[in-house]
């Protein structure tokens, strides 16, 4: 059996910096049209010009002939202004600003200290028709970390969207029922993306036989109740949801540490898992939509011109991936989404 796809869209990923981005933009490229590069470097990606020269970067690392049009989201920052929202409006690489509530995740010490005192610059943003990318969650050492999610919602998000309900707005990665009922209650300018990792697995597979730190992300995997949402949002046919790997490559060495980095790697099979999630639900006729269609229409671009081809074949996942193929294995390696597991669809890449 296959299935052809009109070519899908990344709405968000971490593709990093140097080295680590050599190794994995293929992997994205080789799947997506286009994907929304999120960024969180150390330096942050906090103005157009220095977006602009990351996507440059980028560019010069795909390989030989790909057409792959990555696109850019700014690090918001207390000291972010109107100014840069005008700018980022006029420039058609650049779809939003990351909101990172500070020190909820990776390198977001730079974030946003306190989103209340960011309502011009939100202001701004609505006023350009520029998106707010929303990494959903509180920082407060004294919330659950399971928590952190839902209580971001009741005590910031939906406040801002009751303020500025014409503010285009994703929450990304969405994790819990409250997540999705959060997009299900608002209005057209408000989505959410899903994640491979947060349809598989539920909290669970982190202390599966021991803790494994490769199945450590943020925000965490929750409650299988969770799981149950996120799977039925995401095979609903709601255009709210759409696609967002939320890739995170990280070393082996700084995952498995005494104090391990959050981030799981996906872009390796992405499209294949999702074909996985939503072909065992029987509802692989609507994998196109939310793959293909509903996040171009939510940022307002062209469907993608491509067609990728899904075979019914099994695929199997490397326990590694190193900087050089056949090379032993190396403290440097990524593992990757179900390192050594199987899956039962594959991506024809000569399609």
């Amino acid at each position: 059996m296959t299935i052809t796809l009109t070519q899908p869209d990344d709405w968000h990923v971490h593709v990093r910096d140097g080295e680590m981005l050599a190794r994995v933009i293929p992997y994205t490229a080789a799947q997506f049209g286009r994907a929304l590069i999120m960024p969180n470097l150390d330096p942050p990606v906090s103005t157009v010009q220095q977006a602009l020269e990351y996507r440059k970067t980028i560019l010069s690392a795909l390989p030989e002939g790909s057409s792959f049009d990555p696109k850019m989201s700014l690090y918001l920052t207390d000291d972010t202004t109107e100014t840069e929202v005008k700018a980022a409006a006029q420039c058609e690489h650049i779809l939003g600003f990351k909101l990172y509530p500070a020190d909820t995740t990776t390198n977001s010490s730079s974030g946003v200290t306190r989103v209340s005192s960011m309502m011009n610059v939100f202001e701004s943003m609505a006023r350009h028709g520029v998106v707010l990318q929303v990494h959903g969650e509180v920082a407060d050492p004294h919330v659950d970390i399971f928590d952190r999610e839902s209580v971001f919602i009741d005590q910031i998000l939906f406040p801002l969207h009751q303020e500025l309900p014409d503010l285009g707005l994703v929450l990304e990665h969405v994790t819990t029922r409250q997540g999705v009922d959060f997009v299900k209650a608002t209005n057209h300018f408000v989505a959410g993306t899903i994640t491979p990792h947060h349809l598989m697995y539920n909290r669970n597979e982190m202390f599966r036989g021991g803790i494994r730190p490769h199945n450590y992300c943020l925000p965490v995997l929750k409650r299988e109740t969770h799981r149950q949402s996120l799977v039925a949002a995401a095979t609903s046919g709601d255009p709210s949801f759409f696609l967002g790997t939320d890739s995170a490559p990280q070393t082996r060495s700084s995952k498995q540490s005494a104090c391990g980095c959050a981030g799981i790697f996906s872009a390796h099979a992405a499209i294949e898992f999702y074909a996985e999630i939503f072909a065992g639900l029987e509802c692989i006729n609507k994998l196109e939509n939310f793959a293909s269609h509903f996040g171009a229409d939510f940022y307002q671009l062209e469907k993608n011109p491509g067609k990728i081809t899904l075979n019914n074949k099994t695929k199997h996942i490397p326990e590694s991936i190193g900087k050089d193929q056949g090379a032993e294995a190396s403290d440097d390696d990524i593992i990757p989404l179900m390192a050594g597991q199987t899956l039962s669809w594959s991506l024809l890449l000569d399609s």
